[in-house]
């Protein structure tokens, strides 16, 4: 019986690692919101310390690169599926100024990044009549 339990053990652990994969390629989970002066940046990223995180802008393009460190664990390890690397680009819907201030703001709290960027306006409107 120890022979299946340690091979079933072994499988789970393959699992949980192939799992944590593809959740580092699918991860994070982002919402946007957009609205007339500003573009609302919403990523999880639950178990990263702030100092781990990294962004980045070029042209409408944020990059978000989070790396935590592998802590040996004591015990046998049976599933782990929490992403260690996220490495994710994502164009954004809106054109962003070059400037230094394009993004106004990111924090980190509780796992969230909130990154709010101001909406770059082309021209004058022009209405119909």
């Amino acid at each position: 019986m120890g022979l299946v339990k340690s091979m079933a053990n072994e499988m789970m652990k393959e699992i949980g690692n192939k799992s944590r994969e593809f959740y580092e390629f699918v991860l994070p989970p982002v919402d946007m919101h957009l609205d007339d002066e500003k573009l609302t940046v919403l990523i999880d990223l639950p178990g990263f310390e702030k100092k781990d995180i990294r962004l980045s802008l070029d042209e409408n393009i944020l990059s978000i690169q989070a790396c935590k460190e592998e802590v040996e664990e004591s015990h046998h390890m049976i599933c782990n599926q929490r992403p260690n690397v996220i490495d994710k680009k994502i164009r954004l819907p809106v054109d962003v100024n070059d400037e230094e201030d394009a993004v106004s703001s990111a924090k980190y709290s509780q796992g969230v990044l909130t990154i709010i960027i101001p909406v770059h306006k082309h021209g004058k409107e022009i209405k119909v009549e």
